[in-house]
């Protein structure tokens, strides 16, 4: 595992203990890396580290539409390190995280949109420049699209005629393949977080498990719609 990983993992663990955060029970299931559960309400947070040698704050590798989902809700904090020794922290609440999130999104929402829309106006003819046309496809010819993204369970649960594919269910594979690629080409490969963006979320330097829930605590106070 390189280098970077164990640290950002050490570092990771440090803020759990430190914050006396709780770890998710399957966290790359669970896509969060710490909750923490205050009244009966469970928040989940993302950790983050980072140092001035640094230009920011790195994310994921393939930004997209579920991470966007994801992160809207979710309770940010950032540990920042100084020759492996943590000197203080920022916390941020989903309000905090939104501009950031926002300009991602709107930065790659219409690849996405294009994704979703652009596939099914494909026709058989646009299909049969590519691939050939044929009165039954094989396998092979799926394979060729989808290469090792499907199982070998999943092709034969596909066909819709014995040992292949008629034209148009060979489309719907087309089309389904013509979606990945445009999402996959549509995320954003680690966009950092620039260190400037945390400067006005809230610095925590001593006890922290008391003074993060604390400050969630005003934040879910403040985002309670008024009683009638």
């Amino acid at each position: 595992m390189p280098t970077d990983f164990v640290q950002d993992d050490v570092r990771e663990k440090r803020l759990i203990d430190l914050f006396n955060l709780s770890s998710p029970a399957n966290p790359v299931r669970h896509g969060t890396d710490a909750v923490l559960r205050i009244d009966n309400v469970e928040y989940e947070f993302e950790l983050k580290s980072a140092t001035t040698a640094k230009g920011g704050v790195s994310t994921v590798r393939d930004l997209g539409p579920d991470h966007i989902e994801k992160w809207a809700n979710q309770h940010w904090i950032i540990g920042f390190f100084e020759g492996g020794k943590l000197t203080n922290c920022r916390y941020g609440s989903p309000d905090n995280m939104a501009p950031w999130i926002n300009e991602k999104w709107e930065y790659i929402r219409a690849d996405f949109e294009m994704a979703k829309y652009v596939p099914d106006h494909t026709t058989l003819r646009t299909m049969h420049k590519i691939l050939g046309k044929k009165a039954i496809y094989t396998r092979a010819d799926a394979k060729k699209l989808h290469k090792n993204q499907l199982s070998a369970a999943r092709y034969t649960e596909l066909m819709d005629i014995e040992g292949g594919y008629t034209p148009n269910r060979m489309l719907e594979i087309f089309k389904d393949r013509a979606r990945y690629v445009i999402k996959r080409g549509s995320t954003l490969n680690n966009p950092h977080i620039p260190l400037k963006f945390f400067n006005s979320w809230s610095l925590i330097t001593e006890d922290h498990a008391l003074r993060l829930r604390e400050l969630v605590r005003e934040w879910a106070a403040a985002a309670q719609p008024p009683q009638p």
